[in-house]
């Protein structure tokens, strides 16, 4: 380990307590790192402070001492539910990683209780765990902290416990902004205390953290740190004992050329990164097939409840191979991690930093490579200029073994595979056409034929993307893929129950196929309509002039004018029925 240290914790101007020594000599920490050494004295004298540091320099212990020293010194003592801290962050797998280590100190001091509020679980579980134990840290994502504010009929007045609030802290800032929670913050803002002290967090400063400074801090101090030596001079943003890498392959040389890597490299410790879920998912289960005696784990943003187990395991493992997307890229610290694989490159630079940055952390020495198609070899030159991110150029192996045919007769085998081979490349290339450098990243510039190969499909899928296009150079299977079968017996038995539902209805139609208009894999346009239901019915409640049955009349009586001056009815008859109409309601109403 390379020594990344600026002072013993005795050297502090203000004195930490015995408890916060003691468990710093547990956890190994002798001395301070730069960005701990800049914000710990003034986060300690009741500074506001923007602390802007490069991935892995300690910025967790920056924050988590200051809180613990501050509330400390309270004059009061807190009670049991009375919170005195907060700290927010965007994703569950930080928020465990930091209530980690808080426990390492707490534990030293039984008087501080501290709760950990994520997604992924009941929010009642959370709701009656407050209650029973309190929480006087906190430590949060934004959406469920901005649920447990809106519980109050459940029991708990969590905007009255915060008012005892000392320190806010803000971890991974630009993330939180990036990620949409900008909304959920701002109401969460609402319910605390003014007067409190506030720690904002972040790797990198975009506009919005600049606002966010602006509205949640009151004078604050800046803080940045940079690493020593040549990236002083040169503001290089990613950790100095981390050797980058980059490889130039086609897209149907890729896969066999990470399989080959992670092969050579068993006994390591890696993370693999993919631009979208369905890619983790695909490339997680060939991966597993083709690579023996190595750990292989997938996590994703998708995942609902085993994402928290999943990240908890892997951290604890000497090695193996972490398959995942961008919810990984952030802040998370995995022991001893060797190399880091970016399979897709990410949809902006700055994320490219942060992937790179799980490795060589707090002066660790690591490595990261990432895979690029021939077309996008200008990306390097992008990010020499834009995040002073030195690489060098390592040459595809000569001698690697030929997968894909492998990969296809997994889909051949079993229909799960084949759907998510299909849905990867599907996602694959919408997630290309948002790439932030879409000078360098363009979808009209994509071999789709060999980006297909790479991926083993067996046949193009249908999207709008690929349409009116010919593909010469890819040759579809002879298989029938309607005939290819689910290993799992329950999930093909509920497939021929559909297609002999399907086939009865053709015959209904006169062998005409019925039109059923495809149903999106994503959720995300069920949830829009849900909330334009939600929007027009409030706008009905609040604002709406005619009720419901004055509705039905006024139509009503509308049909039947309409029809007395075609001449179909008769002026008696219309005076009767609108008598009728008008008396069918008003007993209707009452009835109701």
């Amino acid at each position: 380990m390379e020594a990344v240290t600026e002072g013993s914790w005795q050297s502090l101007p203000v004195a930490l307590s015995p408890g916060v020594l003691q468990a710093l000599r547990e956890l190994g920490f002798a001395r301070m790192t730069p960005v701990q050494s800049a914000t710990i004295p003034l986060f300690m004298n009741n500074k506001d402070v923007a602390a802007e540091a490069v991935t892995g320099s300690g910025k967790t212990l920056a924050f988590v001492i200051p809180i613990l020293e501050i509330l400390l010194r309270r004059e009061e003592k807190l009670k049991k539910m009375q919170v005195g801290a907060i700290i927010i962050t965007p994703t569950r797998e930080l928020a465990i990683q930091i209530e980690e280590v808080l426990s390492h100190f707490t534990k030293h001091f039984p008087k501080f209780s501290q709760i950990l509020l994520i997604g992924g679980r009941n929010p009642m579980e959370d709701v009656e765990k407050f209650k029973e134990h309190g929480g006087n840290i906190i430590v949060a994502t934004p959406g469920r902290l901005e649920d447990l504010f809106r519980r109050k009929a459940d029991g708990l007045d969590l905007a009255t416990c915060v008012k005892s609030l000392d320190v806010l802290v803000l971890d991974e800032a630009d993330r939180l902004l990036d990620m949409g929670f900008e909304a959920s913050l701002n109401a969460i803002l609402d319910f605390l205390p003014k007067q409190r002290r506030t720690g904002l967090f972040s790797a990198t400063q975009t506009q919005e953290v600049e606002n966010l400074v602006r509205a949640g801090l009151r004078n604050p101090v800046r803080i940045s740190v940079k690493e020593k030596g040549v990236a002083a001079s040169n503001t290089q943003k990613t950790p100095t004992r981390l050797e980058n890498y980059y490889m130039i392959c086609k897209a149907d040389e890729k896969f066999n050329q990470l399989v080959h890597f992670l092969r050579q490299h068993k006994q390591e410790k890696h993370l693999v990164f993919f631009s979208t879920c369905a890619c983790v998912e695909y490339y997680g289960k060939a991966l597993e097939s083709l690579i023996k005696q190595v750990k292989i784990m997938s996590i994703h943003g998708k995942m609902k409840h085993k994402r928290n187990k999943i990240f908890t395991e892997f951290r604890k493992l000497p090695g193996g191979i972490l398959v995942c997307t961008d919810v990984m890229a952030r802040g998370i610290d995995i022991p001893e991690v060797h190399w880091v694989l970016q399979y897709d490159p990410p949809s902006s630079a700055s994320a490219f930093v942060h992937r790179c940055g799980r490795t060589a952390r707090i002066g660790n020495v690591g490595s990261a490579l990432v895979f690029l198609l021939p077309m996008e070899e200008a990306y390097i030159n992008f990010l020499s200029i834009n995040q002073k991110c030195p690489m060098q150029e390592m040459k595809p192996q000569t001698d690697v073994l030929d997968l894909l045919p492998k990969l296809k007769a997994m889909a051949l085998a079993d229909r799960a595979v084949f759907e998510k081979g299909m849905k990867a490349f599907v996602s694959y290339i919408q997630a290309y056409a948002k790439h932030e450098c879409n000078l360098i990243f363009r979808v009209k510039d994509l071999d789709f034929a060999s980006l297909a190969k790479g991926f083993a499909l067996l046949k193009m899928p249908k999207m709008p993307e690929l349409r009116g296009k010919c593909f010469p150079d890819f040759t579809p299977v002879t298989v029938n893929t309607d005939s290819i079968s689910f290993k799992d017996k329950n999930r093909e038995k509920q497939r021929q129950k559909q297609l002999e539902q399907q086939r009865k209805e053709r015959e209904e139609n006169g062998g005409k196929k019925k039109f059923i208009k495809n149903k999106a894999w994503s959720k995300q346009k069920a949830k829009r309509e849900k909330k334009k239901k939600i929007t027009a019915k409030r706008k009905h409640e609040e604002g709406s002039d005619i009720e419901d049955e004055d509705m039905e009349e006024l139509l009503n009586d509308t049909r039947l004018l309409k029809r007395l001056k075609k001449g179909k009815i008769s002026e008696e008859e219309f005076e009767k029925r609108v008598t009728g109409n008008q008396s069918r309601l008003k007993t209707e109403t009452v009835a109701d």
